[in-house]
This record gives structure tokens, C-alpha cells and sequence, in this order.
């Protein structure tokens, strides 16, 4: 009998060029999982739907190509899930990765902090691995993989280090970010934030600029700010200090070259920002936005 890891693998096969199936598998774990793991989806199964209605998810051959990148870093979550759900239920083997192990632990002891330990530690796990398919992707596209990230890294320290995230709202962050609640969705559903097709056609400035008044208000009020010790945070909740590369001196910087880093300035206007910083306990640090002048070299 073969062990979980090549079991899972191969399970991951028969979806892998399939859209609806990757889907269905997603569903599955929660659908058989336990009674309290079954109510842990809500946000990765909505974040699955919106990248599969965009295209991410089709084949790179197909009419209508996907990507390369989003297509591996899905695969990798759901390959993880389904490796440590063999494990649970008594197939032969050692977990192949240390997301597997929490994998493990969140079907065996499912909490909100273990799912989060578990699916980001997947989601990371996949960063770092795919790197070079990442590097080809348009600009605005790589933008959204650093935004995808930080929302679903302060999501989770929303629920473990409250105070260091919110300051003075840190009361109502473990109930926002319980992933078992549909209030979670208001921070990593990028369907609120981006375009809903792939490729974008609208240059990364303009991208940024259309983004919903509130979701940039999370993301330069409430999240920038704190950058820095998020990715430590993070970084030592997964026990991965490769994460902190993704950042260059607080700004995010995965695939990302210190020639574009005027980019994320570009969102970072209005008295609001400033205000809901203080609100929360901290001051805006980066500088100004650039919106008006095109300071770097933009390619869709």
C-alpha cells in the first residue's frame, strides 16, 4: 500500500486540469471532516470560487489560459489537506511537510487559531515554492499575490495578537477573523478589492485606485502600518523565517523590485487613512501618495 504523500499526489492528479473537481475536492475536506472542522471553509472556499470565476484555475493550454502560479499554490493547499486527512484516518506514513503536521492537528483538535496555523502555513509553503512561476506574471498580478498574502497573515493575528493588530478595537478581532463566521469574508475576499478577470487589463496605479474606499482603508490604515511585525509574528507562528524576505524595509516585496516600490504608496491618501491609524494606535509611516505622476514603469 503506498504511504499518504504519494496517495495524496496522486488524488491531486485527478483534479489537477480540472476546475470543477478542484472545487469538489476543496468541499470535500470540510463536507467529511468532523462537525466542528465543517464549519472552517467559508472564507478559503469563497476565495476558491472567486479565483476559479476569474480563471486562474484553467489550464495555462486551455482558450482561455490560466496561471501557472495560482494554479500550483492551490494545488499545494488542497495536496496538504488531503495528505493529512489519509494520515487521520489511518494510512501509512510521516507527514511530508510541517504544513501537513498542522494539517494534522487542526482535524484532530479543530480551532480557529489551528486552522489559520494550518492553511497559512500552506499558503506560505507555496510562496516560496513557486517564486520563479510567479516572476513572469503581470505587474498588477503580483501586486494582488502581495496583497492576498498580508490580508490572510493579519487576518489570522487579528485572532491571536488582537491588541497588536487593532490597539483599542482588539476586542471585536477574534470574533471578525473566526474563520467558522461569514464576517471573515470582509477581509480575504479580493472580490470586493480587484478586478474579477484574468489577466487584468488595467494598469497596477489604476488597479490600486479603483480598489473599494473601505478595503484600502484596511489595507494602508490598519495593515501597513503594522507590516513589519506581522511578518515576524507570522513568521514565528509558522516556524518559517523565509517569510520575512517578503518584505523590504516594511514594504511587501514578494517577486517585487525595489524600483516598484513606489507602487504601494500610490493607495496611501486621504484624511480617513490617517485617521483610522490612530484610531488604531498606530501612525502612518510610508510615504504620500505618487497617484498623478507615473513614477515607475507600469505593465499591466
Amino acid at each position: 500500500m503506498s504511504d499518504a504523500a504519494s496517495r495524496a499526489e496522486q488524488r491531486i492528479a485527478l483534479v489537477r486540469d480540472d476546475v470543477a473537481a478542484r472545487l469538489a475536492l476543496a468541499q470535500e475536506f470540510y463536507a467529511q471532516a468532523c462537525e466542528p472542522l465543517r464549519r472552517y471553509g467559508h472564507a478559503e472556499l469563497s476565495f476558491l470560487r472567486w479565483s476559479a470565476a476569474r480563471g486562474v484555475l484553467a489550464t495555462e493550454s486551455g482558450t482561455r489560459p490560466g496561471s501557472a502560479w495560482w494554479r500550483a499554490v492551490n494545488e499545494g493547499l488542497l495536496r496538504d489537506k488531503v495528505e493529512a486527512r489519509l494520515l487521520c484516518a489511518g494510512a501509512p506514513g510521516e507527514a511530508s511537510a510541517r504544513s501537513v503536521e498542522y494539517w494534522v492537528d487542526c482535524i484532530r483538535r479543530p480551532s480557529p487559531a489551528a486552522w489559520y496555523r494550518a492553511h497559512n502555513a500552506s499558503i506560505v509553503a507555496g510562496y516560496l515554492r513557486h517564486e520563479k512561476l510567479a516572476a513572469p506574471e503581470a505587474q498588477v498580478e503580483r501586486f494582488m499575490m502581495n496583497v492576498a498574502l498580508l490580508r490572510v497573515l493579519f487576518t489570522h493575528a487579528m485572532l491571536v495578537r488582537p491588541r497588536l493588530m487593532l490597539g483599542w478595537l482588539a476586542p471585536f478581532g477574534p470574533r471578525l477573523a473566526d474563520p467558522r463566521y461569514a464576517t471573515v469574508k470582509w477581509f480575504l475576499d479580493l472580490g470586493r478589492s480587484f478586478p474579477p478577470v484574468y489577466p487584468v487589463a488595467l494598469p497596477t496605479e489604476d488597479t490600486i485606485l479603483d480598489e473599494h474606499a473601505l478595503a484600502r482603508m484596511l489595507d494602508y490604515g490598519v495593515i501597513a502600518p503594522r507590516l513589519p511585525a506581522l511578518y515576524a509574528l507570522s513568521a514565528a507562528t509558522l516556524e518559517e523565517p523565509r517569510l520575512m524576505a517578503f518584505l523590504d524595509a516594511g514594504v511587501p516585496a514578494y517577486v517585487w523590485t525595489r524600483a516598484e516600490r513606489p507602487l504601494w504608496y500610490v493607495g496611501n491618501t486621504g484624511a480617513h487613512l490617517r485617521l483610522i491609524a490612530r484610531v488604531t494606535g498606530v501612525h502612518l509611516r510610508w510615504p504620500p501618495s505618487p497617484a498623478g505622476r507615473r513614477c515607475v514603469p507600469l505593465h499591466g
